[in-house]
């Protein structure tokens, strides 16, 4: 018999939780879905993208990775292996003052996740445009794993990443 792995189970959890969200709750629509298996380096990547409602001007992402590590160590039940799931965040919002909003956003996400997360912000934008316009991709990459243990987690999870966009918006 087929017996899912820690991927497979949360990647379904979140999809539920976040589906909920969209189609019962209507707090968010989701705008894009992604399900890949990387035939490369055998790792999966799950990621799931969409806005809150009523704050268009904000992009959020949940990513899901599993690497070979990962599904080997479980798959063959490695005693020892600190096997599961690595969780990351991202939000797209557009910025004008880099240093002002960017320190902002940096200090608003470290008070919200506390020390659980490794913070990025890259900043672009297109050739030709107004480059007084930026894009920031604010990315937070969880430093521990999860695993099945965090599900009943989730939902309490979801309520910090829509608050966390709610906060963003107004910087």
């Amino acid at each position: 018999m087929y017996d899912p792995t820690v991927f497979e189970n949360l990647k379904v959890a979140f999809e539920n939780h976040v589906y909920d969200l969209d189609n019962l709750d209507q707090k968010i629509t989701i705008t894009n879905r992604m399900d890949r298996m990387d035939l490369a380096v055998l790792a999966r990547d799950f990621a799931i993208q969409f806005k809150v409602v009523g704050l268009n001007n904000m992009t959020a992402e949940i990513s899901l990775t599993a690497s070979l590590r990962e599904l080997a160590g479980e798959l063959l039940e490695m005693p020892g292996e600190n096997l599961g799931c690595a969780l990351c965040l991202r939000f797209m919002k557009r910025v004008q003052h880099v240093k002002t909003q960017c320190n902002q956003i940096e200090q608003a996400l470290n008070t919200i996740w506390e020390d659980d997360i490794e913070l990025t912000q890259t900043l672009s934008f297109e050739y030709g445009q107004d480059s007084s316009n930026y894009l920031n991709n604010i990315e937070l990459k969880f430093k521990e794993k999860i695993n099945e243990e965090h599900m009943e987690d989730i939902p309490d999870f979801l309520y910090h990443v829509l608050k966390t966009v709610e906060v963003l918006d107004q910087i």
